[in-house]
């Protein structure tokens, strides 16, 4: 007689719960400490263009033809003085990333919205719409006091929107563990 054990599937919701959960955490730091996330993100923005830039140059003596190795050079000139700027001037380099964040979150919003009106009759799609209008009004509040806030702003709508993000996928990964009971025999 013999006992085999059939080797249930991994679930496909561990890694998506996991990955809300370190946005949830993530994003109550960043709400916790607005001004130091803020400037946590223009020092590391900063730092990746200056490695990409790096990297670029690097890159362009490897292309083939005088034009490519032109571009790729000019690319890589962008980047270094790029990331010098946004090192030498984070003030300014964090207003500037402020404003596309708003303009960010306008985008992003009215995806999730245009998204959700796909997939309105899937369950759990209502928290996709949730997310969506609610980044939407997070991207109206960057744009209305735009720059004076720059600073704080950009740590906080950060938090706010890691944290609606992590919710979000979240409440999708319960719903689709839910249904993956419910088909179970």
């Amino acid at each position: 007689m013999s006992t085999a054990v059939a080797a249930s599937p991994q679930p496909v919701h561990k890694p998506s719960v996991a990955l809300a959960i370190l946005l949830i955490v993530l994003g109550a730091l960043a709400l916790a400490l607005p001004m130091l996330a803020s400037f946590g993100v223009i020092r590391v923005l900063a730092w990746l263009l200056l490695f990409d830039g790096i990297a670029q140059f690097v890159y362009a003596f490897r292309s083939e033809g005088v034009g490519r190795t032109l571009w790729k050079l000019l690319v890589a000139v962008l980047y270094l003085v790029a990331g010098f700027y946004l090192l030498t001037h984070p003030l300014l380099g964090l207003a500037s990333l402020t404003f596309f964040l708003a303009v960010f979150f306008f985008v992003e919003g009215f995806m999730d919205v245009a998204t959700w009106l796909f997939a309105r009759g899937d369950r759990g799609s209502a928290w996709l719409l949730l997310h969506g209008i609610i980044t939407l009004i997070l991207g109206v509040m960057i744009w209305r006091h735009w720059p004076m806030s720059s600073f704080f702003v950009f740590g906080t709508f950060i938090g706010i929107s890691m944290i609606l993000t992590g919710t979000t996928r979240l409440m999708m990964a319960m719903e689709a563990r839910k249904q993956a009971k419910g088909s179970q025999p």
